[in-house]
């Protein structure tokens, strides 16, 4: 297997992360888009959530991540046992994630699913690929909110649909690359398709927001749901 090497360079991220819940075991955080939520192999990505936040929380680890471009809700524990026992709560899929996004084009379905395999490929690095055959198993849920149009500088509309997507398992880039399967890709996504549409260029980010994020605490054991509405 040929040897993955990331170029990637993240440029400066200005905006600062958003605390929305804390105690003794664990954080809970708005992560703004363009930043990095591990600091990369690269020397020159060091700025990163794991890195921000553990000059204020010594010892803190990342229990999950977002996607440099996608905002919202993370949880970050404050020790090895908390990271222990959520982390066992994402792998056996207990934690229920929900997505805000926008879609390019207008759905014709109000709701569905897509399930569709995702498999890696380091000569196509860092795009994933659907594959029935080499992929992990994915599958992700979409309900249509709202479609409407975005009127561009020129004044031609582009169409656009809002969705709720809810990932049941949690493959890299699951909802960009399956939205673009559906025939949607999520609106300023580079990697599969979001910014091909004439008159796509315009957005500044990802369109792309962890919205909820529904779990046990670890020592409490009551269910937190935590909601995050979306920037956009």
């Amino acid at each position: 297997m040929s040897k993955i090497i990331d170029t990637f360079i993240a440029p400066r991220c200005h905006d600062k992360i958003e605390i929305l819940y804390q105690d003794d075991h664990l954080v809970l955080i708005n992560k703004p888009a363009g930043l990095l939520s591990l600091s990369g192999k690269n020397s020159q990505n060091i700025d990163s959530v794991h890195h921000r936040l553990v000059q204020l929380f010594p010892g803190c680890t990342l229990v999950h991540r977002l996607d440099f471009g996608t905002s919202g809700l993370m949880v970050v524990a404050l020790n090895k046992a908390i990271n222990a026992s959520l982390c066992q709560q994402f792998s056996q899929r207990t934690v229920t994630k929900v997505y805000s996004a926008l879609l390019c084009g207008h759905l014709d379905n109000n709701q569905g699913v897509i399930d569709a395999a995702i498999a890696k490929d380091p000569a196509l690095f860092p795009l994933m690929s659907i594959c029935a055959i080499h992929g992990k198993p994915a599958r992700s849920r979409y309900r249509v909110a709202e479609r409407f149009y975005h009127e561009l500088e020129n004044g031609s509309l582009l169409p656009l649909t809002r969705v709720e997507l809810t990932p049941e398992t949690g493959r890299t880039h699951q909802l960009r690359i399956h939205c673009q399967q559906l025939g949607h890709p999520i609106l300023g996504c580079d990697l599969y398709g979001g910014r091909l549409q004439p008159g796509t260029e315009w957005t500044s980010r990802l369109m792309l927001h962890a919205s909820e994020l529904h779990f046990v605490h670890p020592v409490s054991e009551e269910w937190v749901k935590a909601h995050n509405s979306s920037p956009f």
